[in-house]
């Protein structure tokens, strides 16, 4: 049975850098209140006009080149997300057209912080099947529309930025490379902590006044439970997966996170008990990006020299559902 390799690695964001301190023009806030609370110090959000679609493309057009391979090489689309350009059909459709992949299926994923390890899961298991070969997998996210810049959205306003990581991720016979194993959990007794209420199908119409009024329209969280969850299940789903493979947190040489929020990270971190060297960290440029924190983030490390060959690398993600989980692999 083959395993699945990353063999390239990319990513965008948009070229606007809002600052702590651009959004105190916007809120009650302050740059030492955000960076103390987050860790962060800006973030990008896009102009108008950019669509999630146009920065997949551009970190799957990065990632392509650095695989040295083709778009046409791309036998399948798998895109996490949980801010599609449109209500329907997925942005992976749009994404597909625009790098000439003709009839490649494209997959879109709605597990929101957790959308890229969650994706990374089926598209191996769509490689070790022999289904495909080839696959790009895609985290794009497009918060900055959908927040309340004002005080009253300070909370959630103030994390959040915009932007796409792609991977290639293609079939492998190479001894002791590619993924080694995947690890997801879901808990939906606690959805409402972390969610967008609106606009909502089952209503009629799917967004109305009220919603405005009642401010269902932007994503509401209930910050204390979502550190208490994500501080515990991360380093819980890590620990699944090493011992799933008979390895220990030393045997780590890069753990990166779902770029939530620093103090997370750090606490996740202490928890694995690992050193600074072990974890790659980049949230005080971008924000919580979401579905794409994790490959904006790699592509970042493998570029700064931070992977070699044969290193273990784990993924890890916990984010509204509640859905959580991990992955291992060799690079």
């Amino acid at each position: 049975m083959p395993r699945t390799a990353i063999v390239g690695t990319g990513h965008w964001v948009p070229a606007r850098v809002v600052t702590n301190d651009d959004l105190t023009e916007l809120m009650d806030t302050s740059d030492a209140w955000i960076r103390e609370r987050t860790g962060i110090e800006e973030r990008r959000w896009v102009e108008s006009g950019t669509t999630g679609a146009d920065m997949a493309v551009r970190a799957s057009r990065m990632a392509l080149e650095d695989a040295g391979l083709a778009a046409s090489d791309v036998e399948a689309v798998v895109l996490a997300t949980l801010s599609p350009d449109h209500f329907f059909p997925g942005t992976g459709v749009f994404v597909a057209r625009e790098l000439g992949l003709g009839t490649a299926p494209a997959i879109d994923l709605r597990a929101q912080c957790s959308g890229f390890v969650y994706g990374l899961q089926v598209s191996d298991a769509l490689i070790r099947t022999r289904q495909y070969r080839t696959i790009l997998l895609i985290g794009v996210e497009i918060q900055s529309t959908g927040l309340d810049v004002s005080t009253d959205g300070r909370d959630m306003a103030v994390l959040f930025g915009d932007g796409a990581g792609a991977v290639v991720l293609q079939a492998t016979d190479e001894e002791g490379r590619g993924v080694l194993s995947t690890h997801l959990h879901a808990e939906g007794e606690f959805a409402e902590i972390l969610w967008g209420d609106a606009p909502a199908s089952w209503r009629h119409p799917r967004i109305s006044r009220e919603d405005f009024e009642q401010r269902r329209i932007y994503p509401s969280m209930v910050g204390r439970d979502v550190f208490r969850h994500a501080v515990t299940r991360m380093p819980e789903v890590v620990g699944e997966a090493l011992e799933a493979n008979d390895l220990g947190t030393d045997d780590i040489d890069l753990l990166i996170p779902h770029q939530a929020n620093l103090r997370i990270s750090q606490m996740v971190q202490k928890r694995l008990g690992l050193s600074d060297d072990q974890v790659f960290n980049n949230i005080r440029k971008y924000g919580n990006t979401t579905a794409a924190t994790i490959p904006i983030a790699l592509s970042e490390a493998v570029r700064e020299g931070r992977l070699g060959r044969g290193d273990l690398v784990c993924f890890t993600a916990f984010g509204s559902g509640f859905t959580w989980g991990a992955a291992l692999l060799r690079w």
